[in-house]
């Protein structure tokens, strides 16, 4: 496992660094942390499991990233929060007990993408600009 520069969270796959681990901080339940998303994101996810079940450590990473929920189970995970969904994820999800969020593909890349241009800016003087154009998916 490699620790990020917040110690809270971490990667749970060394090699691809792509999903990472940390504490549902501020929410109590599946429904809560659902909730928080769609706020965050401004639109509503889909949220597989139950609204009531306990959160602890959350997993997650940005864009089609639904096949990776098997490594979220195996580090633990109480929920898993990605941008798409298939569907032998909703069943790895029901089987295992671990919540499943999707919140689209679009919408949970957008921040990062807006990141990344305003780090190209500032490091190398090259100005760009987002254009966000909603996607369902």
């Amino acid at each position: 496992h490699v620790r990020s520069r917040r110690q809270r969270q971490m990667c749970i796959r060394d090699r691809d660094n792509l999903v990472w681990l940390g504490e549902a901080t501020g929410v109590q339940t599946l429904g809560q942390l659902g909730a928080r998303v769609a706020e965050r994101l401004g639109r509503q996810p889909l949220v597989v499991g139950d609204p009531d079940q306990p959160m602890s450590r959350v997993a997650w990473c940005t864009g089609g990233a639904q096949g990776m929920l098997a490594d979220a189970v195996d580090a633990g995970a109480s929920a898993y929060i990605t941008g798409e969904v298939s569907e032998s994820t909703v069943h790895l999800a029901r089987e295992t007990g671990v919540g499943f969020i999707a919140a689209g593909h679009h919408a949970t890349e957008r921040f990062g993408a807006q990141a990344l241009g305003q780090a190209v800016a500032e490091h190398f003087g090259v100005k760009g600009e987002f254009v966000d154009i909603d996607n369902p998916a």
